[in-house]
């Protein structure tokens, strides 16, 4: 189903916030079906890993810090058109700017508390989803 998944991660502080259900309504609201789930916390290894792009960026070292502060949810969203579609639903990266009602600015504190990770293409969408699950967590 290329072109028809993304992934999706609830962070830190939105899950330490209660935000994890009322997100997760939202994107069943918005007719994901959701194929992957999990509450995990990531290992400063793991989120190394999973933010590589960014490592010579000078926020990579908070990034990492942010992600393994807590726990977050992890899951794979099916939709037709799911990168753009999910892109849409949670808004601009910075919940100051997110239009009103998207998952940031609903639930975001600030650009890097955000509440939510979405991937930025297909080709991503895939790598992403292949980090967090297994093909027997998928349904």
């Amino acid at each position: 189903m290329i072109g028809n998944k993304t992934l999706t991660m609830i962070k830190p502080t939105a899950v330490e916030k209660g935000f994890a259900g009322p997100i997760l309504a939202k994107i069943n609201e918005a007719g994901f079906k959701i194929s992957a789930l999990k509450l995990m916390k990531l290992s400063k290894e793991q989120a190394e890993k999973f933010y590589e792009v960014h490592k010579d960026r000078p926020f990579y070292n908070d990034l990492v810090g942010f992600m393994t502060s807590g726990a977050i949810v992890a899951a794979i969203l099916e939709k037709e058109n799911a990168v753009e579609a999910y892109r849409q639903l949670i808004g601009a990266t910075n919940p100051d700017q997110a239009e009103k009602g998207t998952v940031r600015d609903l639930f975001g504190t600030n650009i890097q508390a955000n509440a939510v990770h979405g991937s930025d293409s297909n080709e991503n969408a895939e790598i992403e989803a292949d980090f967090f699950f297994s093909k027997l967590e998928r349904f």
